[in-house]
């Protein structure tokens, strides 16, 4: 028989809250986390905005020798797994814990590490070079630094897929437990890219929103989307396996039902322009939940912002639920949490599992005048009602389309 893996904690460290409780009161209120850079002079930037994370120190959930051996990125993870790991109840000395693993991304690592040694290098010479530049700034850190925390022994990965890290980091932690490779496992992804090289690189791309408005800077299907906004964070979700959780009694939250990954082949930067990749990721982690495309009552888009992103996901989304694609309610968190990049994708997984856990699905905040060409159910209002099954979608540059499917739970 097929294993059962079920969402049991929740972590988050997000620009409009630095808990999942916090975070998800603010995403019901529709609140945006958008607001001027203060991390660098922006002066000769183009891009002013991006959803910081305010208020954040590490110092609250680790000590103070082991976070001045990471850099942002690592911090966020370890400080959005420690509240998943205490909302989920674990006690490592009860766990066998080669079967605890652990698969938080990140899709860039540290920009700052490599900014800031890059200058003394140029200024000072190579032997001015930091010592721990390298386990500071590769992405698998984040990963590296979990374990190290909380004595995860398991498998450990780091699924790097640009903007899908996320989503394939909870993928594969899926599958490691169906596959009996591991009976808990700690997923999700971590970002904290904004940084002045960060920045100007997605600004050449032509990727970013230059506006300098923050209520129409992240605005998703709307016709006058114009760029993303970067934004940074973490999201973890614990899994497990059914019968280890009901074994020690923990609280279900969710079934991690289904996943579907796929590359499109076609473009670096651009998704297929017929839709074709990600809805396939779609069909694959519908029919993997055992579920039909009538079943979905909600979808998390990636919904960046970009052009091309919401009017080819949108395509994607037809193909994928057919007729059913008009009854869905569709929204994106990026709305107003910006573009988390690899962290995105953890997230936004736990806002799909509150969305069934409360009945609630959140509007896309800003979106006042929706493309024609993006004519699905994109909501410009919460909506309260009945949610038993979701789909959360992230597409990376390079043609990476990820898709998890998230349901209620019943025995």
């Amino acid at each position: 028989m097929r294993r059962r893996v079920v969402i049991t904690g929740m972590g988050a460290i997000t620009p409009i809250g630095l808990n999942v409780a916090d975070f998800w009161a603010n995403i019901k209120k529709g609140v945006h986390g958008i607001g001027p850079i203060t991390y660098f002079d922006t002066a000769e930037y183009k891009a002013k905005l991006a959803a910081e994370v305010k208020g954040f120190d590490a110092k609250q959930y680790m000590d103070l020798k082991s976070a001045r051996r990471m850099e942002q990125f690592s911090q966020f993870a370890v400080a959005a797994t420690k509240e998943a790991f205490e909302d989920a109840k674990l006690d490592m000395e009860k766990e066998n814990p080669y079967m605890v693993g652990v698969a938080v991304g990140s899709g860039i690592g540290s920009l700052q590490s490599m900014e800031r040694e890059y200058s003394k290098l140029l200024e000072k010479g190579p032997g001015r070079v930091a010592p721990l530049l390298v386990p500071m700034m590769i992405s698998n850190m984040a990963a590296g630094n979990v374990a190290i925390a909380f004595g995860c022994k398991g498998k450990n990965i780091n699924v790097v897929t640009a903007c899908a890290t996320g989503t394939n980091c909870i993928g594969e932690a899926f599958r490691s437990i169906l596959y009996g490779e591991a009976d808990v496992m700690l997923a999700g992804g971590t970002e904290s890219s904004i940084t002045p090289i960060g920045v100007a690189g997605f600004t050449s791309l032509t990727a970013l929103n230059t506006t300098d408005d923050p209520d129409r800077a992240s605005i998703p299907f709307d016709k006058d989307r114009n760029g993303f906004i970067m934004g940074e964070g973490a999201g973890v979700l614990v899994l497990e396996e059914l019968e280890h959780a009901k074994k020690r009694g923990a609280h279900i939250y969710a079934e991690m039902a289904g996943y579907g990954a796929t590359c499109d082949a076609f473009h670096i930067t651009s998704p297929a322009e017929d839709g074709s990749g990600a809805a396939k990721a779609m069909e694959l982690a519908i029919k993997d939940a055992g579920i039909s495309p009538k079943d979905i009552d909600y979808v998390n888009a990636h919904g960046t912002g970009t052009h091309h992103n919401d009017l080819f996901e949108t395509k994607a989304i037809k193909i994928a639920l057919g007729e059913h694609a008009k009854e869905v309610g569709i929204s994106s968190t990026k709305s107003m949490v910006g573009h988390l990049l690899g962290a995105a994708g953890g997230v936004e997984a736990i806002v799909c599992v509150k969305s069934i856990e409360d009945g609630f699905m959140h509007k896309n905040v800003g979106l006042t005048d929706k493309d024609p060409e993006c004519d699905l159910d994109f909501l410009t209002e919460p909506r309260e009602c009945e949610v038993n099954a979701v789909i959360s979608n992230s597409l990376g540059f390079g043609g990476h389309n990820a898709s998890i499917v998230i349901k209620k739970f019943v025995e």
